[in-house]
């Protein structure tokens, strides 16, 4: 089994993070990319996770829709970088993202204006089952097609809306295609007819609708509807190609995990799912592991605590000294426990992974990471 992800370097240019929340998955995708700059590539990472956590890893107060570079005096500050790393990072907005797909397949200028004007639109589109998670993938591959990158890293939301990531295209096809939708486009006719064309019942079930949402609602939402029909087959035609996107040999998926029982029970699942659906797997990250550290025999717990300099300038008394120490050899067992319970919740993940797969152990660190130089402490590990 290989021991690092040095290799994606060479066989991806896609890299998808992917895992539950609370894993340290926006950690990792952050990492990749800049270890990806420090070894020569323009690389971007993008977020849409709303926790916006990418912006303080990366050393900058706020991120936005639009690609931001990294100052290259900061990227320094994480070790040297080869000639012609740079690193860019972007949060996506989700309601721009779904307005710039609209954008692309609408027939006409003033068909764009009409439909993001429409009320409808932004109660609607926003919420539309799998629009935002369309949106984040048409947006990369809009990036991809650029070729302003070599390398881009998505960090994708928790494990419960990442399967809604995979899911987006034939999510969105289905509820543009549902009964209720067309039920409206009918009742609202040909260019022109206004709602004349709806027949006794239609005319008594829209009759019984304006009492609750009022006449100037159901116009709005007809006319979107009218609109929206103009541009649904661009939405079908490009669902499954963007989804194809996912399958390519250039794209890789990390799976991110932690050690907790929950954790891992997710990442296991997900891990099924992303092999059911042909996703390439590219490697396993388990964040936060406590590493074991055993005792070399019977230690007299007091005797080393007073032949410890900082201990001994406090003259403490024989008693506190012994309290302390048995303290001290409690709490070891308390933590060869739990890096006991992570060692096999690890090697559940290395079975998972299989014998030609790529596992990558980080360990519990003292502090948070929130800085390129500590992302650059996190590469030791992933790259090693």
């Amino acid at each position: 089994m290989p021991t690092g992800l040095s290799h994606i370097f060479d066989q991806k240019r896609i890299i998808v993070c992917v895992g539950s929340g609370g894993v340290g998955k926006t950690t990792t995708a952050a990492t990749i990319a800049l270890e990806g700059a420090r070894r020569g590539k323009q690389a971007l990472v993008l977020t849409i996770d709303p926790a916006r956590r990418l912006a303080s890893s990366l050393g900058l107060k706020e991120l936005g829709h639009d690609v931001q570079p990294i100052p290259d005096a900061v990227l320094r500050s994480a070790g040297e970088v080869a000639p012609g790393g740079r690193l860019s990072a972007m949060m996506l907005d989700q309601r721009r993202a779904f307005d710039e797909v609209v954008a692309r397949y609408a027939s006409d200028p003033e068909a764009v204006r009409r439909i993001l004007a429409n009320p409808i639109y932004g109660q609607i589109a926003g919420s539309l089952a799998g629009a935002q998670e369309y949106a984040a993938l048409a947006k990369l591959e809009e990036l991809e097609h650029d070729q302003a990158h070599q390398l881009i890293v998505v960090d994708t939301p928790p494990t419960s809306h990442a399967l809604d990531f995979l899911d987006a295209p034939q999510k969105l096809s289905a509820a543009i295609d549902s009964p209720a939708i067309e039920w409206f486009r009918r009742l609202r006719g040909q260019e022109g007819s206004g709602w004349s064309v709806v027949g006794r019942s239609g005319a008594y079930m829209l009759k019984r609708l304006s009492k609750f949402v009022g006449t100037r609602f159901l116009d709005d939402l007809a006319l979107f509807f009218t609109e929206f029909n103009d541009i649904l087959g661009g939405f079908r035609q490009r669902a499954e190609a963007t989804f194809s996107l996912l399958r390519r040999k250039d794209v890789g998926f990390v799976l991110v995990a932690s050690p907790e029982p929950m954790a891992m029970r997710e990442a296991l699942s997900f891990h099924q799912r992303l092999v059911a659906s042909g996703m390439p797997m590219t490697g396993f990250v388990v964040n936060r592991v406590h590493q074991s550290h055993p005792l070399s025999g019977a230690i007299d717990a007091p005797a080393e605590l007073v032949a410890y300099p900082p201990v001994a300038q406090l003259g403490l008394q024989a008693g506190t000294i012994r309290i302390a120490g048995e303290a001290l050899l409690g709490a070891h067992t308390d933590f060869e426990i739990l890096a006991g319970a992570d060692r096999r919740a690890v090697d559940s993940m290395r079975a998972a992974a299989g014998p030609d797969g790529t596992l990558v152990e980080v360990p519990m660190f003292d502090e948070d990471v929130h800085d390129l130089s500590r992302l650059a402490e996190v590469a030791s590990y992933l790259f090693r």
